[in-house]
């Protein structure tokens, strides 16, 4: 009887050292997020108008700003952290980051891994070159030519499909830089991002050489799958009260120059 007593009585032991399950094991990333009072979100801080930094070195922009208004809805705050664009989605992958907001263009590629809010702006691209580029006249003549874009964007991938060669950067004015010095042909980029810097630059010996036929979808990425079902809900239930109070539109009408991008284009079905 006292070794029946002394082996349950160890069993109870070892079973009370083991880890059992509580309600904070069965949080969400929804309820952390709001458990912590904080929502961790990644951007480049390098791209403006989209995210940059001002003359008083404050990270600005339209995706800082809907960000913000973002996290208010959630009732949590905005924290931002400034990251290379090729290490972003790894950094989603790995947890650093709860969201990305960095005028992210949706493909159904990336959506395969990652979660995708609802459109909060629509985005055309343009093809750039230097102001005396006369051969270079439509995307089908970047054919053998060299692009300068970032690494894995929507716009090193547009530039190749169209047979370029793409030359990775960090940031616009690199490119821009290694564009007027005769080192690349070409560059992919944001018609707002061009007009931002000609704005700023008048004189810069660069022009628009064409206009791709098609916009694209900006959209926050999240991570996938069911422990992110209720943040990425609630993010979209976010944005649909933004775009009725006309938060976002105000906003791409003062970051984008009285454009306002939140209007989805004319697909003329």
């Amino acid at each position: 009887m006292k070794r029946v007593f002394a082996l349950t009585l160890a069993l109870v032991m070892v079973l009370g050292l083991m880890h059992i399950p509580s309600l904070a094991d069965e949080k969400d990333m929804l309820a952390r997020i709001q458990e912590s009072g904080k929502m961790v979100i990644a951007m480049e801080g390098v791209w403006k108008p989209w995210t940059y930094h001002d003359d008083d070195d404050e990270l600005v922009g339209f995706d800082v700003e809907v960000a913000k208004a973002v996290a208010e809805k959630l009732g949590v705050e905005a924290v931002f952290e400034e990251c290379p664009w090729d290490s972003i989605f790894a950094g989603v992958d790995a947890g650093r980051y709860d969201i990305v907001f960095n005028g992210v263009d949706y493909t159904e590629e990336r959506a395969e891994k990652f979660a995708f809010s609802a459109p909060y702006a629509y985005n055309y691209a343009v093809l750039i070159v230097r102001a005396d580029e006369e051969d270079i006249k439509s995307f089908e003549d970047l054919d053998g030519k060299y692009s300068a874009n970032t690494m894995s964007s929507t716009y090193a991938e547009l530039a190749e499909s169209f047979g370029a060669t793409n030359v990775g950067i960090d940031d616009f004015d690199m490119t821009i830089e290694l564009l007027t010095t005769k080192r690349v042909d070409a560059t992919i980029n944001a018609e707002v991002s061009y007009i931002d810097y000609m704005t700023s630059r008048p004189d810069a010996p660069i022009k628009i050489a064409a206009k791709y036929n098609s916009a694209t979808s900006v959209c926050a990425v999240m991570p996938k799958g069911d422990d992110s079902a209720s943040f990425v809900s609630a993010v979209n239930a976010a944005l649909e009260e933004l775009n009725s109070e006309g938060v976002i539109s105000a906003l791409s009408v003062r970051y984008f120059f009285g454009s306002d991008l939140t209007v989805a284009p004319d697909t003329g079905e």
